[in-house]
């Protein structure tokens, strides 16, 4: 095989994953490698993986026979998380050449060269999670109107149901400064939107300042890193794309509604609607603690989005217990939710758990969730029904449409002016579209 010099990637998973994937992909090409689609055939591929689910785990084995498809003889890099959890079990996946760990993977290039002329498969460089321990900044930029901009790593919550702190190790951070710099990186690329990312992003600190002898403290809080963000000139807004609700403060609430770049969106997960099946979970709160961040919220912010993460299913969950979430969330004055189903994931807590839900049951449950959800969702976009907001126009058209997202997460559909792209436009929104999904709108 001669020298590789396309390479392809695949992401798995969250934001966060989207941004490493990006410094990544920056890499291969900054030593002259060329990106191409996924579909064309490269003779490298990287999967940036995910372990959040069992279907995660299943998604990466389909990935890697999907590009063997297009490439026979190409060399299969696979890392992520799942790539830290079971390196042994991706390695013996055929086709699969080479499994890096959390603190290899963007040393990635100098694993590859070694690669090159062998025809070993099922390599496998990983290290124990805990020498995952200094913090890789990373953003992305070049296939969407915003950028991820990862500024937090690693999490030392433990809940009892995730394998985040195994994959990632603790919880670490950049400096302020250095994330206003990137940020003007990103502005200077005339990007118009920056999403906040983490593993736990309220606990932006962690290891920013290190004195020897001591472990890794906080020399900054989110609320210091926002409040620097906020004078970054070039950005015309700034998301927290998801933060826990012990974290987020009336001091961060009071400062996003004040702000001229933080968007009126909240992603925060929930997880239960029970105090029991939390306190199950191991988080680090009560459903009270929760709703009076939605009120805090409101009051400070009524058009504010507001998400929720929300696990069905969890051992010993009962139809009380479900019922509780059920209607704490109905009474909540919320935008959406993300659902998930209950996985049992290897050496966590909760897989040990006795009183497991059925499979049947747990899905019937996440069914009547997604329910409720859209319920909210439409309630919340009938609210700005013939009102006008702005949009900032993405480059995604689909049968004579444009998308875009106001400041609080609507999507918007738009007839199609190139002329916008990138743009923040105020638009009129008109009606649903004839799927219900998006509102339509026009440029005022």
């Amino acid at each position: 095989m001669s020298t590789p010099r396309t390479v392809a990637f695949h992401t798995l998973g969250c934001k966060l994953n989207f941004s490493e994937t990006s410094s990544i992909r920056r890499s291969f090409e900054d030593q002259g490698y060329s990106t191409v689609p996924f579909e064309q055939g490269a003779d490298i591929y990287v999967l940036n993986t995910c372990s959040v689910t069992d279907f995660a785990d299943r998604k990466c084995r389909y990935e890697v026979r999907r590009a063997l498809k297009y490439a026979p003889d190409a060399r299969i890099v696979v890392v992520g998380c799942y790539a830290q959890l079971k390196p042994r079990e991706i390695s013996e996946i055929p086709g699969v050449d080479l499994v890096l760990g959390a603190a290899e993977k963007f040393n990635i290039l100098k694993y590859i060269d070694g690669l090159s002329g062998t025809s070993q498969k099922g390599m496998v460089v990983a290290g124990e999670v805990k020498e995952a321990n200094t913090f890789v900044d990373a953003f992305s930029f070049g296939d969407r109107t915003r950028s991820f901009l990862k500024v937090q790593d690693g999490c030392d919550y433990k809940c009892s149901f995730c394998t985040i702190p195994q994959a990632r190790g603790s919880s670490r951070s950049d400096t302020v400064e250095n994330v206003v710099a990137n940020a003007h990186k990103i502005a200077d690329l005339g990007i118009r939107e920056i999403v906040l990312t983490g593993v736990n992003l309220g606990d932006f600190g962690n290891g920013t300042e290190v004195i020897e002898g001591e472990k890794p403290r906080k020399s900054d809080l989110f609320i210091d890193l926002a409040r620097a963000l906020d004078k970054v000139d070039g950005i015309d807004r700034i998301r927290i794309s998801s933060i826990e609700p012990n974290l987020l403060t009336e001091e961060i609430i009071e400062f996003v509604a004040g702000s001229e770049r933080f968007v009126p969106h909240f992603h925060i997960p929930l997880q239960s609607g029970s105090d029991k099946i939390l306190k199950a979970m191991r988080r680090r709160y009560q459903r009270s603690l929760y709703e009076q961040r939605v009120e805090w919220i409101r009051k400070n912010m009524p058009h504010c989005c507001i998400g929720v993460d929300v696990i069905v299913g969890f051992p010993g969950e009962t139809d009380d217990d479900f019922n509780e979430t059920h209607t704490f969330l109905s009474d909540l004055d919320i935008s959406y939710l993300h659902v998930f189903t209950y996985s049992e994931r290897a050496n966590t807590p909760a897989a040990e758990y006795a009183d497991s839900v059925p499979m049947e049951i747990r899905r019937l449950r996440n069914e009547k969730l997604r329910i409720l959800s859209e319920k909210k969702r439409r309630a919340f976009g009938n609210m700005f029904l013939n009102t006008t907001r702005k949009v900032l126009v993405e480059h995604h058209t689909e049968n004579g449409m444009m998308t875009g997202y106001t400041d609080n997460y609507l999507k918007v559909a738009i007839p199609v002016n190139q002329s916008c792209y990138n743009k923040i436009m105020d638009v009129h929104l008109m009606a649903w579209d004839s799927k219900g999904e998006n509102l339509t709108g026009k440029i005022i």
